[in-house]
């Protein structure tokens, strides 16, 4: 089976949200140093989401591992393209904060950083995605804009494909 189309388990994304939001919350108290350094572990974390899947970060391996075996069936499986798009989104909020701390605009960087948390704990604590309904919503968009008609061409009937002028 491909990577992307692999369904995953709604709850491995939701713990991954868990740990990005500890994380961060983390990264919002520490030390200036240490609050660099968990920022640069959660953007390796994006990367490998962005990049492959959530499916395939250290969290969802801890989660394959460690907490679904001790869980029942899941009630339904997902599509993993919207958490993938996801962690793309959480990936550039991430760079934002790292780039910004390691360039000492540390107010900055607790912005960006105070923005993933946000939405790693509206995943976590309430299921719901903010990258995720940001790419169903982009999809909805270029699906509705490719159906225009004014976008569409009929090989099949010129007459279809002209376009009425009024004066």
């Amino acid at each position: 089976m491909s990577r992307t189309t692999q369904q995953l388990d709604p709850r491995g994304p939701r713990f991954t949200a868990g740990v990005t939001l500890v994380l961060f919350a983390a990264v919002l108290t520490a030390p200036s140093t240490t609050a660099t350094v968990l920022v640069a572990i959660q953007t390796v974390f994006f990367t490998i989401g962005a990049g492959l899947g959530v499916q395939y970060t250290p969290t969802a391996y801890v989660f394959r591992s460690l907490i679904r075996p001790r869980l029942a069936a899941p009630s339904h499986l997902e599509d993993p393209q919207p958490p993938r798009f996801a962690q793309a989104v959480g990936l550039l909020f991430s760079l934002t904060a790292l780039v910004s701390l390691v360039a000492g605009a540390t107010l900055v960087g607790q912005i960006a950083a105070g923005f993933a948390l946000a939405a790693a704990f509206l995943n976590s604590v309430f299921g719901y995605c903010l990258g995720c309904e940001l790419y169903l919503l982009i999809k909805r968009l270029s699906a509705r804009s490719t159906n225009h008609p004014a976008t569409t061409h009929d090989s099949t009937n010129p007459q279809a494909n002209k376009e009425e002028v009024t004066a």
